[in-house]
C-alpha cells in the first residue's frame, strides 16, 4: 500500500477512535487539553525534529534546544499556571498531600548551589515543573476519574497508530539503528526503541485499565462502542510492545497487568494484606535477583545479554565518577563538563551513553545519597496512598498501584526519574491522583468544583466519581442527592441523566 493512502487511512482510523470512545456524560474541562499535548511532545520526537531542525549533541556540552521547542513548552507550562490559579483551593490540598514530592523538588533546586553548571541545572528545574503542572491539572479537574480516562486516551489514539504508520510505511522515519544491540531498531514516533517501549507501557497499562472497567460495569453509557475503541487500541499496544523489543518495558508491562488483573480479583480487595505482600514479594523478586547476581538468568529469558546490554560494567565505572557521595553534582548537571569527555574516553566507541541506565543510581550522580533517600520517600508514601485509593476505588487503585511498582522495578535497568521522561510522568500522576481520590472521599464535592467555576454559573457534581470511590460517606451521600432530585427542584436542584446541576450564588 502506497504510505499516502496508509497515512490517509490511518487517519480516518484514528477519527473513529475518538468518536467510538466519545462518552457525554463526562464533563472535563478543555484545560485536560494541555497535558495531552505535553504527553504528545513528551512521548514523541521534539517538534523541531519533525521540521527536520536537528541539532547535534557535543559530549560534555549541554544538550542544544530549539527556541521552538522551548517556546511550546513555555506557552503550555504558562497556561497550566493560569488554570491552577483559578483552581488554587484543590491546587494546596494537593501540594499538602504530595509532600514528598515538594520537598524533592526544594532539595533538587538546592542541590545547584554547589553545582559546577548551575545555570544548567535551574533551566531544567524549571523545564522539571511541567511535569508536576500538568500532573495537578488533571487531577484537579471536576471529574478526576474521567480527565485520567480522557488523558490515556487522547495521547494513546494518536502516539500509538502514528507509530505503527510510520514503522510499516515510512521505515526512513520510523525505524533506526541501536547502537547497543547492533541491529534494526523500531522507533515509531519517538527517537529511541526504550521510549517508544516504555510509552507503549503506560498507555497500554491505562487501556487495560479502561477495558476491565467497561467489561465489569454494564451500567457505563456508550460501553459497546467504548469497549470496541479500547480493545482496538489495547491490539495496537500489545502489537508494537512486541515489536519495539525492549525488554525492560515488557517485563515491566507484564508485572503491572498481572498485579492489576491479581489484586482487582475479589479475594484481594477484601484483604489488603493480601496486596501488600503481593506487591512485596514482585518487588523483591526484582531487586533481589539484581543484586544478588541472578541478572544473567533473568536476562537470558528475556532474550537480553547476561550483562544486561553492557549496564553491569557500565555502572561499575560510573558510581565511583559521582563528585560527592551527599549531594552529587546538582540537579540534571552530571553529564556535563570535562568528567563525561574522560568517561567517553574510559569507554569509547559505541558504547558511550549520557545517562546510567539505573534510575537509583542516575539520582545518585546528581542527588547523592540525600536524593536516592527522597526518591525512596516518595515511592514508598505513594504506594501507601494509592493503597489507601484502591481501598476505595478497587479498579483505579490497581491501575495506581501498577504505575508505582513498575517505576520503581523499571529504574532498576533504566534511567526513569528524569525530567521529561514518561515513567517520572506518570509516578507522579499515579501519586497526586492517589491523593485527590482520598481527598474526595473525605471533602464535598461542591466545593471541589467552587474553584473551577465562576459565581452564579452551575456546578455540575457527577454522581458515578462518588460512587466509585467505594466510600459508605460518598454513597450516602449520593443517594440523598438522588433523593433531593427525586422530590423535585424546591431547593434548585435539577436531575438530568446521573448528574445533578446546582444553581450556586
Amino acid at each position: 500500500m502506497p504510505p499516502q493512502i496508509a497515512t490517509v487511512l490511518f487517519a480516518v482510523g484514528i477519527a473513529g477512535l475518538f468518536w467510538l470512545d466519545r462518552d457525554s456524560s463526562a464533563r472535563t474541562s478543555k484545560a485536560l487539553w494541555l497535558p495531552v499535548i505535553w504527553l504528545w511532545l513528551s512521548g514523541s520526537r521534539p517538534p523541531s525534529a519533525w521540521l527536520g531542525m536537528n541539532m547535534t549533541e557535543i559530549p560534555g556540552q549541554p544538550p542544544p534546544t530549539s527556541t521552538l521547542d522551548e517556546l511550546l513548552a513555555a506557552s503550555l507550562m504558562l497556561l497550566g499556571v493560569m488554570v491552577m490559579l483559578r483552581r488554587r483551593r484543590d491546587l494546596m490540598v494537593m501540594l499538602r498531600a504530595s509532600w514528598p514530592i515538594v520537598l524533592y523538588f526544594a532539595y533538587c533546586l538546592l542541590s545547584l548551589i554547589g553545582s559546577d553548571y548551575p545555570a544548567w541545572g535551574l533551566k531544567r528545574w524549571v523545564r522539571a515543573l511541567g511535569d508536576v503542572i500538568m500532573v495537578l491539572v488533571v487531577v484537579t479537574d471536576a471529574q478526576p476519574t474521567a480527565a485520567l480516562r480522557r488523558l490515556l486516551s487522547r495521547v494513546g489514539f494518536v502516539l500509538l497508530p502514528a507509530s505503527v504508520l510510520l514503522i510499516r510505511y515510512y521505515p526512513w522515519i520510523g525505524q533506526g539503528f541501536d547502537p547497543w544491540g547492533g541491529s534494526r531498531a523500531f522507533l515509531g514516533v519517538t527517537t529511541n526503541k526504550n521510549i517508544l517501549g516504555v510509552l507503549v507501557q503506560v498507555v497500554t497499562l491505562g487501556t487495560l485499565w479502561q477495558v476491565i472497567v467497561l467489561l465489569r460495569d454494564k451500567t457505563q453509557p456508550k460501553r459497546k462502542r467504548r469497549l470496541l475503541a479500547q480493545g482496538i487500541l489495547l491490539y495496537f499496544g500489545l502489537s508494537l510492545l512486541m515489536t519495539a523489543h525492549s525488554a525492560t518495558c515488557e517485563a515491566c508491562f507484564a508485572l503491572g497487568a498481572g498485579l492489576m488483573l491479581l489484586i482487582a480479583r475479589p479475594f484481594f480487595a477484601a484483604r489488603p494484606a493480601a496486596v501488600h505482600a503481593l506487591v512485596l514479594t514482585m518487588v523483591l523478586a526484582g531487586g533481589l535477583t539484581l543484586l544478588f547476581g541472578g541478572q544473567a538468568e533473568v536476562a537470558e529469558s528475556l532474550g537480553r545479554d547476561p550483562s544486561l546490554t553492557g549496564r553491569t560494567e557500565l555502572w561499575k565505572q560510573v558510581i565511583p565518577m559521582a563528585p560527592n557521595m551527599i549531594s552529587g553534582a546538582g540537579f540534571e548537571t552530571f553529564w556535563v563538563g570535562p568528567r563525561v569527555a574522560r568517561f567517553y574516553a574510559m569507554r569509547g566507541g559505541l558504547n558511550m551513553t549520557n545517562e546510567a541506565h539505573n534510575g537509583y543510581i542516575e539520582v545518585y550522580l546528581n542527588l547523592g545519597w540525600l536524593g536516592v533517600c527522597l526518591i525512596a520517600l516518595i515511592l514508598v508514601h505513594g504506594y501507601r496512598k494509592a493503597a489507601r485509593a484502591f481501598r476505595r476505588d478497587p479498579a483505579l487503585g490497581a491501575l495506581l498501584l501498577a504505575y508505582i511498582v513498575t517505576a520503581a522495578i523499571y529504574n532498576i535497568t533504566e534511567a526513569g526519574f528524569r525530567m521529561l521522561g514518561l515513567p517520572w510522568l506518570f509516578l507522579l500522576l499515579a501519586i497526586v491522583a492517589a491523593s485527590r481520590i482520598i481527598s474526595l472521599g473525605r471533602t464535598a464535592p461542591e466545593s471541589d468544583r467552587e474553584s473551577d467555576r465562576p459565581p452564579g454559573s452551575p456546578g455540575v457534581l457527577d454522581l458515578d466519581d462518588w460512587t466509585g470511590l467505594g466510600d459508605p460517606r460518598a454513597i450516602e451521600k449520593t443517594a440523598a442527592l438522588r433523593r433531593t432530585a427525586i422530590r423535585g427542584t424546591r431547593e434548585g436542584i435539577v436531575a438530568r441523566k446521573g448528574i445533578l446541576t446546582v444553581q450556586v450564588g
